[in-house]
């Protein structure tokens, strides 16, 4: 165990993917997937429903044992080594499983029992912040306060490496943005790895620094999030005659529009190329919003394959 202890400490990239697939029968829900996240990295995992994001999450708590390739946290095989993993990981899922029949204070004590570094006037802090009465039972809670508590749960140990697999999916605003401030405190102050999968931009974009998109189970952009936004590029053209369908521009990564004006999102370094199209003159260019570079990389009817930002 100190060899394995030694091992863990030493290690700088938290997370380690390299080539991971995944089949659920006739559908792959991962392709070929390699990534990994350093020490303080919080990296924003994004795509759209199925492609893939709970299932690499899974990987990483060992839940599922990779069918080829291989997967690493804290330099171990979450499968192989899951307590020394496990102690030093805290998981926050969409819909946390609680035991309706215990109350909150019971959950915490029982929580604490499993990790030494349990902090409890960390967890105290957090339960009168998020205002949990602490002889409530779970099965009356609402489904955001569960959310709130399921956090702690998974953060009083301070963990060094935080997964949370959309957190705030189906809470109100306001409860989303305690578990969001809570998060970014986190990050801020502590400088924890985090692995943050949300659909919501909004909030990937705030708590990241890293981002991960994947689409239909293939790891589809990776890299520092400002890298990201400023390679790609937002280009209204106006043509000098209405085109009856999108143009065909090398490049291009999505074409909307319709008639005289379309607006193209490509890489910056296709930016040239774009702005010479035939018969076109440049209106408008700027710099494309994560939203938009999200729908051009999983929704786009025009599109090229983008080489992963490095």
């Amino acid at each position: 165990m100190r060899e394995i202890c030694d091992r863990v400490s030493s290690v700088t990239d938290i997370v380690a993917v390299t080539n991971l697939s995944r089949t659920f029968g006739a559908k792959r829900a991962l392709n070929d997937v390699s990534l990994t996240v350093t020490r303080g990295t919080v990296l924003g995992l994004v795509g759209e429903n199925g492609a893939g994001k709970s299932t690499l999450i899974k990987h990483l708590l060992g839940l599922w044992r990779a069918e080829t390739g291989t997967v690493r946290v804290f330099g171990l095989d979450p499968v192989a080594a899951p307590v020394a993993v496990l102690a030093r990981v805290g998981y926050l899922s969409e819909q946390p499983d609680l035991p309706g029949w215990m109350r909150v204070e019971e959950l915490l004590r029982y929580t604490q029992a499993f990790y030494p570094g349990w902090d409890p006037k960390y967890a105290e802090q957090l339960r009168d912040q998020f205002d949990l009465d602490p002889r409530a039972r779970i099965k009356t809670l609402s489904k955001g306060q569960r959310a709130k508590l399921g956090l702690i749960a998974a953060q009083a140990h301070r963990p060094d490496l935080l997964l949370l697999d959309e957190p705030s999916s189906g809470l109100d605003p306001i409860v989303r943005r305690d578990i969001l401030e809570a998060i970014v405190r986190t990050v801020s102050q502590e400088g924890r790895t985090v692995i943050f999968s949300s659909h919501l931009l909004d909030e990937v974009e705030r708590v990241s620094d890293h981002l991960a998109m994947l689409r239909a189970g293939s790891l589809r952009l990776l890299g520092p999030l400002d890298d990201i936004k400023m390679c790609h590029r937002r280009v209204l053209l106006q043509f000098d005659l209405p085109q009856p369908e999108p143009p065909s521009l090398r490049g291009a990564i999505r074409v909307s529009g319709e008639g005289r004006s379309w607006t193209i999102i490509c890489n910056e370094e296709n930016l040239p190329e774009i702005a010479r199209a035939p018969g076109a003159r440049v209106v408008d260019d700027g710099a494309a919003s994560l939203d938009e570079i999200f729908v051009a990389h999983t929704g786009a009817s025009v599109a090229t394959r983008l080489r992963p930002v490095a």
